[in-house]
This record gives structure tokens, sequence and C-alpha cells, in this order.
């Protein structure tokens, strides 16, 4: 399959790129206007951040899509931009409208926690700006460069981010942790992406995956040794970067010790970003080569959950508890990929996972805003003795984490039940019924260790009783989760609807294909 690929640049590549330089314009701003902010002025910073994120949002939603929308009416294809090595279809708008949200939620959460922990500086909005640029590169990258660079723009930026309490020795202790695996992995999966190179003598998956299936068909019983390394190896770093198990090392130590909302915002726009460059490369680089990998997700999917869930039920910590319920939900979405067929991108699998990220970003974020909230001057509070009799001291964050907790655990009408719903049709659809009821073993398995947090907040006595204020941008991003949580719940068909947008699939009633 030959490929002519543009030679120049134009002014549509820009135009399709809009979200990412207005971000990089916002936070280059951010860097300059903190050199002359005094410290009671800092929440400019903050204000600067969120307007640049609704600004983003804005160019979506008035320039990139309509501009998208006129090609795809005309027959064209000018929805790629520099010279096929990004595409901006709706799989990609779909994650970036994902990215802003949980970045606008993270700003909101962090004003107060900052000024609580005396870390209050400009850098941590612009970092938080300059990791989603870096996710948008993923999701729309279709050349193994540019989502390369992504990559590492995003993961220089975290580890920045969760060593950002420069005197706490756990962040430090974290970033340095983060930083080395992280470099490792990148290392593995860079050299994957050189062999794919070295096969196929291109970047671009638009040539990469039809040549690997070329060379794959001519000889299907034996499976040439280098495509069988480079599929590996590209999988074991996709696979860190969604902290499956056995690459998920980072995860709970990472979490633990970064700011806690840093850790919400790697658990959902991290997580989602690396789900969008794994989902790129497996069904577009990768299409022709499931015999190879899906073995591997399937060992992968089954230590994840059980390994993440036995892990879970030990510890005391909320947020090393988060991550490997993180961990978990990770090991439920890979069987969604398991599920697949070669039309992978209309398979209620991937259908499954979409939905699963979306509810996700809300109900983990909202979590882990309730955890932030805990913290006071003299308080970590992200320890479950911590969050002991919360009931009593401030009964609406109690009853939103147990919104959030129930959700994570898949109990309907809350939206977290839906993601699990797609999967686990689409694994007893395609005949996996032993994946399928491990799987379901495992979500329950799972309601014990959230049931713990639950115990704690209203059966227990606290051992301090102030109430415990809020902040506007704390109240605002917990009701904004708690309320997403509920609606997409009770009125799941326009999510649902907006999922098979983003994978081009065109239904009538999304509602009625839920309950075939």
């Amino acid at each position: 399959m030959l490929v002519n690929l543009p030679s120049s640049f134009s002014g549509t590549d820009y135009l399709l790129s809009l979200p990412m330089i207005l971000l990089t314009l916002f936070a280059l701003g951010i860097l300059l206007i903190d050199l002359m902010l005094p410290p009671e002025w800092k929440w400019v910073d903050a204000a600067t951040a969120f307007v640049g994120v609704l600004f983003s949002a804005a160019s979506l939603v008035l320039r990139v899509q309509p501009a998208q929308a006129a090609v795809e009416a005309s027959g064209g294809r000018l929805e790629w931009a520099f010279m096929n090595s990004m595409i901006m279809d709706h799989f990609a708008i779909y994650f970036f409208y994902l990215f802003l949200a949980a970045a606008a939620i993270t700003i909101l959460v962090s004003v107060r926690y900052l000024e609580v922990e005396r870390e209050h500086h400009g850098e941590f909005y612009a970092l938080i700006l300059f990791s989603v640029v870096g996710m948008m590169c993923m999701a729309s990258g279709f050349d193994i460069v540019l989502i390369f660079i992504g990559l590492e723009l995003m993961a220089i930026s975290t580890y920045v981010l969760v060593g950002f309490l420069r005197n706490d020795r756990r962040s430090n202790e974290a970033a340095l942790k983060y930083l080395l695996l992280g470099a490792f992995s990148s290392g593995i999966f860079a050299y994957g992406l050189s062999l794919l190179y070295g096969l196929t003598g291109s970047t671009n998956l638009l040539v990469i995956g039809p040549r690997l299936a070329q060379d794959f068909a001519a000889h299907p019983e034996r499976a040439d040794p280098v495509t069988v390394l480079a599929v590996l190896t590209t999988s074991v770093g996709l696979l860190f970067k969604v902290a499956a198990i056995p690459f998920h090392q980072w995860a709970p130590d990472a979490y633990e010790g970064a700011p806690t909302s840093v850790a919400g915002f790697m658990s959902v726009a991290v997580k989602a970003a690396a789900w969008a460059m794994l989902l790129r490369i497996f069904l577009f680089g990768f299409p022709a080569l499931r015999s190879v990998y899906v073995p591997v997700l399937i060992f992968v999917s089954i230590a994840t959950m059980t390994g993440a869930n036995l892990a879970a039920l030990t510890q005391s910590n909320l947020k090393r508890l988060l991550a490997y319920s993180s961990i978990a939900h990770v090991g439920y979405m890979l069987l969604g990929l398991i599920a697949g067929d070669k039309r992978s991108a209309s398979a209620d699998g991937v259908k499954g996972i979409l939905l699963y990220l979306l509810v996700y970003t809300f109900m983990n974020l909202g979590a882990f805003a309730v955890i932030a909230s805990l913290r006071q001057r003299n308080v970590i509070g992200d320890e479950i003795d911590d969050i002991a009799g919360l009931f009593s001291r401030a009964p609406t964050e109690a009853v939103l984490m147990l919104i959030f907790l129930l959700s994570l655990a898949g109990i309907p009408p809350l939206a977290g039940f839906y993601g699990k719903y797609f999967i686990f049709l689409s694994l007893i659809e395609t005949g996996h019924y032993g994946l399928a009821s491990l799987a379901v073993f495992y979500a329950v398995f799972g309601l014990y260790y959230y049931m713990r947090i639950a115990n704690a907040m209203f059966m227990r006595d606290a051992a301090d009783k102030t109430r415990l204020p809020i902040s506007l941008g704390m109240g605002v991003a917990l009701g904004v989760t708690a309320f997403a949580t509920v609606y997409i719940g009770i009125l799941p068909e326009q999510f649902i609807r907006a999922v098979n947008w983003s994978l081009g699939i065109v239904q009538s009633s999304p509602v009625a294909s839920l309950m075939r």
C-alpha cells in the first residue's frame, strides 16, 4: 500500500492544532505573569490556566469540529495535518475533551491544596497545561515520532508535578522512582518503535499497519521473530504507561507521594492519554497481529485484576488503595481490547474502554478531590484513619465519597456500571466466558475494599470533631464530578452516543443497543 504524503505544511495544519497552540501560549503566559505576582495573588495563575482550558475547549467547538465536519461533508481528507503525522478525527476530539475536563477539575482542586502545602507557584499550572499538550499529541498522533514526542512531553511534566512538594521527602522519593522507571520503559518503547521503522521503512501508522499485515499474511504459520520482538517491546512500553501488572511498580509510590490533586490528574488524564496511544497503535499499527499480542494481553489482564485487587485489600493509605484500584480497572479495560476482532473500532469492547475512561475521569477525580479536601495544616489527610467519622465532620463530602466509591465498584445506576457492562457484554459476545466470569468475580471482590472506606466514614468515630472548611474551587470540583457521576448513570444515552460518534458508529438508539 503506497501512501502519498504532503510535502509541506498549510494553514489548515495550524487550525487543527489550535487547541494545543492555545494551551502552550497560556502556559508560557503563566510563567511570565507569575514573576510579577505577590504571594496573595497566586490564584491569578490558576484563573489564567482555567481560562486557557476554556479557550482550548472553545477552539474545538468553534473551529476544529466545524472544519472537520465540512471536510467530511465534502469527502476531503483535510483532517490530516503536518504531512499525515497528525489526524484530527472524532477519536482524537473525544480524548481532547477528556483531557481538558480533567485539567479543569484538577486546577479547581489544586488552588486551596497548594496554599495549605505552601507551594502555590505558577509553574504548577503551566506544567498541567504542557502535559495536556503532550496528551493531545498522543491522542491525535498518527506518526510514531509525534506520538513519542507527546509521550515525553507529558511524562517530563508529570515527573516534575509528582515531586512538586519540594520539602516533602515522600514527594521527592516518588518523583525519583517515577523518573527512573519511566525512563526505562520509554527506552523499551523507543526500541520497539525503532524496530517497526526498520521493518516497514516508515514511521507513519498509515504505512506500518498495511506492511506488517502484508508480511504476516505471507507467512501466517510462522511470524517473523523481529516482528514479534517489535510488537512485544512496544506492548511492554504501552502496558507500563497504563500501569498494568507486572509493569505497575511506579503507580502506588507515585500516587502516594504526589500532591493529591496531581495523583488524581495522573489517575485519569495520564491514563486516558496512555490508552489513546495504546488504541491508536494496536488498532491501526497491529490489526493483523492479534494472534501475537492477544495471549500476552490475556495473561497481563488476569495478573492485573488478581494482583491489584489483592493488594488493595491490605492498604491503609487512601491514595495507595485508589492506585491499586486504578490498576485493577486497567485489567478490566484490557479485556475490552482482548474481546475485539479485526474490526475492533466497532466492537463493544473498545466502546466499553472509551466509556470507562469517560466515567472514570469524573468518579476518580471526585474521590481524590475529597481526599484533597481533608488536607489541613497539621493533617496529611490521606490515611483511612484520617477519613474516620467524616460524616460527622463533613457530611456532604462523606456522601459524595460514597457515591464515587459505589460508582468505582460498578453499582448501578451510577456511571461506573456502564463501562463494565459493555466490556463484559463484549466478552460474552465473543465467547470469552471464562474471562467474563473472572472479571465479574473481581468486580464484586473490589466492592469489599471500597466499603472499608465507607465503613470508616460512617461507622467510626472521628478523633477530631472540628468541621472541615471547603473552598469555592473545591466545592465546584466536587459538585461537577458528583453530578456527572450520577447523571451519566441515570441518563447514559447521549454519552453512549458520544462514544459511538468517536468510533464512527452510526446508531440511532444507543439505549436500544445497550439493552439488546
